[in-house]
């Protein structure tokens, strides 16, 4: 029986580096997660050991700490560019580099002192090969709560349903968003803060009678609203809050006291796309085993 090489990639994963820009007295701080994966005619170093191809991914992480240096980091879009162009534009074997880039946020405390904020973690992957260079920005853990405004009632149910309907209940997401550009915007940041913004103002304004509705309205209004934004990946785990029965100790509960169960929990995925977008963007992403 015979064997054949199938898609393959290497790289460097989860390369931590921290830029501190110091050209003003309030210091500014860029916390990066950065991984690498690079394509190409990588065949020989499978099936005969040949490495002459093959880039070391420690060279990988020395260029984003050269970069980092060089170039500077602004936007993590404009960044993960610049590392992936110059990978396939120096590497003759290497066809396709992807970078992924995990921002972490910090707060301000003084003009050189931050605590580590625990918001949300910025995302952006950038893929850059002979079809162009595509951009994919995101965020995740954006954690949302209603504590009431929601509803489940209506479902199917069988004979192994105890579940109950519920006309008031907590709802809460930890928010995990993709979402394309057709064209790179004039600005990462103000993209990403019109898409952040649409996610939130979403959720909150919409009285949710299920999470996968939750989920439509906030996707419309990111493509509804975000200039150039065609489509939107969302996923969204339903955070249980189970109201605990207090009727042992002669306590009524009407609402406010809830167990928190972290698993196991609902998943909703789904995708929107602007009304009139072209639907071959959705085989356009790269399939780097996240959705």
């Amino acid at each position: 029986m015979d064997a054949r090489l199938g898609d393959n990639q290497y790289g460097k994963a989860e390369i931590r580096v921290m830029k501190v820009d110091r050209d003003r007295p309030e210091h500014v701080l860029h916390d990066l997660t950065v991984s690498v994966a690079l394509a190409g005619d990588m065949g020989e170093v499978h099936l005969v050991g040949d490495n002459s191809a093959v880039l070391p991914t420690d060279t990988q992480k020395n260029t984003v700490y050269a970069f980092a240096r060089e170039h500077g980091v602004d936007q993590v879009e404009d960044f993960a560019a610049l590392l992936a162009r110059h990978f396939v534009e120096t590497q003759q074997a290497v066809h396709r580099a992807t970078v992924s880039i995990d921002q972490h946020h910090w707060e301000r405390l003084a003009d050189h002192s931050f605590a580590r904020s625990g918001g949300e973690t910025r995302t952006t992957t950038v893929t850059h090969g002979a079809e162009g260079t595509r951009f994919r920005s995101g965020l995740r853990d954006l954690v949302l709560l209603s504590s009431t405004g929601s509803e489940f009632q209506g479902f199917a149910t069988d004979r192994y349903t105890t579940l109950p309907e519920t006309d008031d209940r907590i709802l809460c997401t930890s928010v995990e968003a993709r979402w394309r550009c057709v064209e790179p915007p004039a600005d990462w940041g103000t993209s990403y803060d019109a898409v952040r913004a649409a996610l939130v103002t979403a959720f909150a304004d919409t009285y949710s009678r299920s999470l996968q509705q939750t989920l439509y309205a906030m996707g419309t209004r990111v493509v509804t609203t975000c200039p150039g934004v065609d489509e939107v990946r969302l996923r969204l785990p339903n955070r249980h809050h189970i109201l605990v029965d207090l009727t042992p100790f002669g306590l009524t509960n009407p609402g406010e006291v809830f167990h928190v169960d972290d698993r196991p929990y609902g998943l909703i995925e789904a995708t929107v796309m602007r009304d009139g977008a072209d639907a071959a963007l959705a085989g356009d992403w790269v399939d780097d085993g996240v959705w």
